[in-house]
């Protein structure tokens, strides 16, 4: 027989899904992911905001009387949102959530103290002041605000797709992980001498440290610092590649290109940045190799989008911010298919199509592409 608290926390789940049956209003947490999954496409189209709210009941729920202040709280929560909104379980049991739908950029901080008001307004109602105390609200905007701060806990729901079949999903990216440390580790110690002797001409061919750090911005938006072999003069204007970028993103095509009947390059071809033998570094890839020490780590893999810098997110529009549902890689279905010949929006077709679609089988067969992409140099600058 289990012990008083597992027997008490069953009683309460049975209670809470007791409830969940006597309200149709509330959501299950599938049926509510799928809803917020679909207002978000819907957001990225419209460029009309909404507004997340998620209600912690988590400690409130290890409270004794905590089943029966969570009933009221379900019966009464659906009264603060409208009819075209969606109320549910953000987490089953644990987080209840209301979608607020097609607020205007304009109206979103005076939305965010309405809502607020009123929800408390109506949770007073329900609870006495203890109680309150264990409730935690917090609101999420979606499109995310430029100045946007680190990532939130309702990132990763927000921007993670529904799989059918979750338990094969894991395995599969469990499996994913097993392969990214294999091959990495196998990499550094492999290409170890390799790595000596690019290090050795770096340090004698310019001045400045041999790896060049720079905050990139990996899955659901976590920052990590991305490691190359520096390719350029260690005191350069980053103004130069911003200013690329803007136009780049843009779907400007690379002023560089030289004549019209050779093949557009999205690219800067003649980056005044780039030392001698940084651009035998860029145009074998050789500058990537440490980014393995990355995929050790767990903040890349050996297969995924390109992970960005800040400066690059901040002009995203938000459909191009879904390319980071997936983990950033060193190599991806991008730079199979042309890579730098490839304009911005279709690169981003290409990463979500990857995290849509991945499959072991279709990292496999990425990575079989790779080494002919990269011995021909298609594509690299």
């Amino acid at each position: 027989m289990g012990s008083p608290s597992k027997v008490a926390k069953h009683q309460t789940v049975a209670q809470l899904t007791n409830l969940q049956d006597s309200f149709p209003k509330v959501l299950p947490e599938p049926a509510f992911v799928r809803a917020l999954h679909m207002e978000r496409r819907r957001s990225e189209r419209s460029e009309q905001s909404f507004l997340l709210m998620l209600v912690d009941l988590t400690t409130l729920l290890a409270d004794p009387n905590g089943d029966t202040a969570v009933g009221k709280i379900v019966r009464a929560l659906p009264s603060v949102a409208r009819d075209t909104d969606a109320c549910g379980w953000f987490t089953q049991n644990a987080i209840l959530a209301i979608i607020f739908i097609a607020i205007p950029p304009e109206r979103r901080e005076l939305a965010n103290d309405v809502i607020k008001l009123k929800t408390w307004a109506t949770l007073r109602q329900e609870l006495g002041v203890d109680q309150l105390a264990r409730i935690r609200l917090s609101f999420e905007f979606f499109p995310e605000v430029q100045d946007k701060k680190p990532p939130t806990p309702a990132d990763r729901r927000l921007h993670s797709e529904v799989r059918p079949n979750a338990s094969a999903s894991r395995t599969s990216h469990a499996i994913k992980r097993v392969v990214d440390i294999l091959g990495s580790l196998t990499a550094l110690i492999l290409l170890s001498p390799l790595f000596g002797l690019i290090a050795v001409i770096i340090k004698l061919t310019s001045k400045g440290p041999i790896l060049f750090r720079q905050t990139r911005i990996g899955q659901y938006g976590s920052p990590f610092t991305f490691l190359k072999f520096r390719s350029m003069y260690a005191d350069n204007n980053p103004e130069i590649h911003q200013e690329y970028v803007k136009r780049f993103i843009a779907g400007h095509v690379n002023l560089d290109a030289s004549k019209s009947s050779e093949p557009r390059v999205y690219k800067l071809t003649s980056d005044p940045r780039i030392v001698p033998f940084g651009r035998f570094l860029r145009r074998t890839s050789l500058d990537e190799l440490p980014q393995f020490w990355n995929v050790l780590r767990g903040e890349m893999s050996l297969v995924g989008p390109r992970p960005p810098t800040m400066y690059e997110l901040e002009l995203y529009q938000p459909w191009h911010r879904r390319r980071m549902e997936a983990r950033p890689g060193i190599t991806g279905l991008w730079q199979v298919n042309g890579r730098s010949k490839v304009a911005f929006d279709d690169m981003v077709r290409l990463d979500l199509r990857y995290a849509k679609t991945w499959s072991l089988w279709l990292d496999f067969q990425i990575i079989l592409r790779t080494p002919r992409v990269l011995l021909s140099g298609e594509g690299a600058y």
